[in-house]
C-alpha cells in the first residue's frame, strides 16, 4: 500500500489541498493544511506560464518566482514536509518544463528522495508519456492524469494508460478559479469515469466553500481545493496559516461527513 492508496481506501472521501511552493511561509502553510484535516497535499511548482491556472494561482506563481524559488527549493520544501509528516501523501503539481529540463530521470530521482508520492504534469499529454512517465514509475511515483468534460470514451483509455494514484477530474472546461460545474454534470461524469477505471476519482476546479465541497464529496472519492487557499496566502501573508487552518477545518468536516448527511 502506498500513502495515496491508503488514504483513498479510507471509508470517506479525501480532501486534497493545494498551495504554491515558495509563496509565503510554505512550511507553515503546509503544516496548517495538515492540522486542518487535509488528507492529501498538492504542492505547486511555480512556473512562468501556468496556462491552466486562473488569476489567484498565477499571482502565487509570480510571487514565488519573484522570491527566487527554484526547483531545488521545491524539492527541499517537499523533503522537509516529508520529515515532519511521514504519512501524509504529497503530490507535486506543475508544468513540464521544470520537470524535464534536466532530464526525467533527474526529476524522478529528486522527487523520490524528497518523499513525493505523485506528480501532476498539467501540460504533458498521454502521447508524451515517455518524456516523464517511465522515469516516475521506475521510482514508484504515481503519474496522476487529468480528465476533463471533453474527455470522451474514445480518449479516456489513453488518459488512463500509465496513470496512477488517482484520476483528477477537472470539472470545468477552463482555468482554475471561481467557475463551478453543476453537480448533476459532475455526478454523471464521475460515474462514467469509474466505469472505466478502478482509480479513485477526485474532483477539482471551482471548489471554494464547505457546501460546495460537501456536494462534490457525495459523488466523488476526493475533492480538490486550490484557489481559495492560495488567495488566503496572498491576502494574509505571515498570518495565512491560521486562516488556512480555519478554512481547511471547515472543508474537511464537510468532505469527511458528506456521505452521512
Amino acid at each position: 500500500m502506498t500513502r495515496l492508496s491508503t488514504t483513498f481506501s479510507a471509508p470517506r472521501p479525501a480532501l486534497v489541498c493545494f498551495v504554491t511552493a515558495g509563496d509565503g511561509d510554505t512550511a507553515a502553510n503546509l503544516d496548517a493544511l495538515v492540522a486542518g484535516g487535509a488528507d492529501v497535499i498538492e504542492l505547486g511548482m511555480p512556473f512562468t506560464d501556468p496556462m491552466a491556472d486562473g488569476p489567484a494561482i498565477q499571482a502565487a506563481n509570480i510571487r514565488s518566482l519573484g522570491a527566487g524559488t527554484r526547483t531545488a527549493d521545491v524539492m527541499q520544501i517537499a523533503a522537509d514536509f516529508r520529515a515532519r509528516h511521514p504519512d501524509v501523501p504529497l503530490v507535486l503539481m506543475g508544468y513540464a518544463n521544470p520537470m524535464v529540463r534536466r532530464g526525467p530521470e533527474w526529476f524522478a530521482d529528486e522527487a523520490a528522495k524528497a518523499g513525493v508520492d505523485g506528480v501532476i504534469c498539467v501540460d504533458l499529454a498521454p502521447e508524451e508519456d515517455r518524456d516523464l512517465g517511465p522515469a516516475l514509475r521506475a521510482k514508484d511515483i504515481a503519474l496522476i492524469r487529468l480528465a476533463t468534460p471533453t474527455t470522451d470514451d474514445a480518449r479516456l483509455p489513453a488518459v488512463l494508460n500509465g496513470s496512477g494514484g488517482f484520476l483528477y477530474y477537472v470539472s470545468v472546461a477552463g482555468i482554475t478559479g471561481k467557475q463551478q460545474a453543476a453537480l448533476d454534470s459532475i455526478e454523471e461524469a464521475v460515474a462514467r469515469l469509474k466505469r472505466h477505471t478502478d482509480l479513485p476519482v477526485a474532483v477539482g476546479f471551482g471548489v471554494r466553500t464547505p457546501d460546495q465541497a460537501r456536494a462534490f464529496a457525495r459523488v466523488a472519492d476526493g475533492v480538490v481545493v486550490g484557489s481559495a487557499l492560495v488567495e488566503i496566502v496572498g491576502e494574509h501573508g505571515k498570518d495565512a496559516p491560521a486562516k488556512l487552518r480555519e478554512l481547511v477545518s471547515a472543508l474537511a468536516e464537510a468532505v469527511h461527513s458528506a456521505r452521512n448527511s
